[in-house]
């Protein structure tokens, strides 16, 4: 009989989707760094 729960499955996927959404992060504050550079060299010119 089939287990209802694959315990592994899930802690994998949750695994994933947690590397996923730091990476998202990471992108977007990597992103919000440029953008604030940018802006203060076009200032700066």
């Amino acid at each position: 009989m089939l287990p209802l729960v694959d315990w592994t499955m899930g802690a994998v996927l949750i695994g994933v989707f947690a590397l996923v959404c730091v990476a998202l992060v990471a992108i977007v504050m990597n992103m919000m760094k440029t953008d604030k550079t940018k802006d203060e060299s076009t200032r700066a010119e």
